[in-house]
C-alpha cells in the first residue's frame, strides 16, 4: 500500500468536479476504514478504498486518477454496504475510472480495460456474453502470447458439462441492446 502523502498538484475543483460527476458528496466520509477492512482486493492495490476517497476530498487528482485501485475494484459493494456514511465507494470508483479515461491518463491496468472493453462488446454485439468470442478477442487485445490451448483442458470441462457453447447463443430484444449501448456513448 502507498502511503497517502501530501498533495501533488492538488486541485481544488477536482473535489467539486468529482462530486458532480458522482451526483453524491463524498465529504461525509471520515476515513473509518470499514471499506477498505472488508475490501476482498485490497491485497493487490496501490491505495486502500478509503485512501482513493481521501486523495479526492484533498484534491490529489494526478494521484486518484493514475491509481490501479480504480481499475482492480471489483464492483463488489462490500465497501458500499459497510459504509456508516451511505457513500457508494462502489460507485465512486465507476465515476473515478470514467474520469480517467476522459482526462486521458494512462490506465494503471491495461488488462482490466481489455477485459471489461471484451466483456461489453461482446454483450452489444450479442446482446449476452460469449464467453469463447469474448476470450478470443481479449487476447487478442492484450496481445496475449501464451499459448491458445492452455485454457483448452478448463474449456472442454465447462463445455462438457453445459457450462460454455461453442456458438452464440441469440437472445429475443438484441436491437433494445444495442439501442442502450448507442444510447450510452451519447
Amino acid at each position: 500500500m502507498a502511503p497517502v502523502s501530501g498533495p501533488t498538484n492538488p486541485s481544488g475543483d477536482f473535489l467539486a468536479e468529482v462530486e458532480a460527476a458522482f451526483g453524491q458528496s463524498i465529504s461525509s466520509c471520515f476515513h473509518c476504514g470499514k471499506c477498505s477492512s472488508g475490501c476482498p482486493v485490497t491485497f493487490a492495490m496501490d491505495f486502500l478504498p478509503n485512501q482513493i476517497l481521501r486523495l479526492v476530498q484533498m484534491g490529489c487528482k494526478e494521484q486518484a486518477l493514475g491509481s490501479s485501485t480504480l481499475w482492480l475494484c471489483a464492483s463488489c459493494q462490500t465497501c458500499t454496504t459497510r459504509c456508516p456514511n451511505e457513500v457508494d465507494i462502489a460507485g465512486l470508483m465507476d465515476v473515478l475510472r470514467q474520469l480517467a479515461v476522459r482526462a486521458g491518463v494512462a490506465v494503471a491496468e491495461e488488462d482490466v480495460v481489455a477485459f471489461h472493453d471484451a466483456f461489453l462488446g461482446s454483450v452489444a454485439k450479442r446482446g449476452r456474453v460469449f464467453e469463447a468470442g469474448m476470450l478470443a478477442e481479449f487476447r487478442m487485445r492484450t496481445r496475449d502470447h501464451r499459448p491458445w490451448l492452455e485454457d483448452a483442458e478448463l474449456g472442454w470441462e465447462m463445455f462438457r458439462r453445459g457450462k460454455l457453447r461453442l456458438l452464440p447463443e441469440r437472445i429475443r430484444g438484441q436491437q433494445e441492446i444495442k439501442e442502450i449501448f448507442r444510447r450510452s456513448e451519447d
